[in-house]
């Protein structure tokens, strides 16, 4: 999992090359991750099965580590890959916390922490762009963080389960969350200073 990744550009190569491939196993795992989304929400608003949702999630964060694995083991690295696997990231950071506000499993204003940090870090795009930059390099906090984060969301679902099961991870579910949070803000201030850098250091493009 990375953070910004979307902006990221693939090595150079010509339609042969793996980097322009679209038909690869990590970009099949990445489309599983992203078709198991509405599945969570079925599962977890529906019908009400916070243990059949945490195995969704589960096998989402299980997906989500091979993808990265299989694209380097594999050679599969591709274009596409970079734009659908953080894809996936940003749509499980801001659909599991609205699910879990929504089924009082985790406070408003934590998870209004989690979707303002995401807005805020959005601002910066355009920003970029007018300096003719598609993203900041990636930060080893901002991956910890996501790590952290997407860690944390099975774990909190499992503290929903009746039983030695829900008492065991309820804790840890919540360790988990707190750190990532903690780190997703830290992260967020340090793009923006990064950010101001780049504005204060390179011209604007003109069209």
């Amino acid at each position: 999992m990375t953070e910004q990744e979307a902006g990221d550009a693939a090595r150079p190569g010509d339609a042969a090359r793996p980097g322009d491939a679209v038909w690869t196993v990590p970009n099949a795992l990445s489309v599983l991750r992203l078709a198991l989304i509405p599945v969570f929400i079925w599962l977890l608003m529906a019908e009400e099965s916070a243990g059949w949702a945490f195995v969704v999630l589960f096998v989402s964060g299980l997906t989500d580590w091979l993808d990265g694995k299989l694209a380097r083991w594999l050679n599969q690295s591709s274009r596409l890959g970079a734009l659908l696997d953080p894809a996936a990231d940003r749509l499980y950071v801001i659909v599991i916390p609205i699910c879990f506000g929504l089924r009082d499993f985790v406070p408003w204003w934590l998870i209004g922490l989690i979707l303002g940090r995401e807005v805020l870090l959005f601002a910066t795009a355009p920003l970029l762009a007018s300096r003719g930059i598609r993203a900041l390099p990636t930060l080893y906090v901002g991956k910890a963080a996501t790590f952290a984060l997407m860690s944390a969301f099975p774990w909190v679902l499992a503290g929903q389960i009746d039983g030695v099961i829900g008492t065991v991870f309820f804790p840890v579910g919540w360790a988990f969350l707190l750190w990532g949070v903690g780190l997703y803000l830290w992260s967020l201030v340090l793009y923006w200073i990064q950010t101001i850098s780049v504005i204060r250091a390179m011209p604007r493009v003109t069209a």
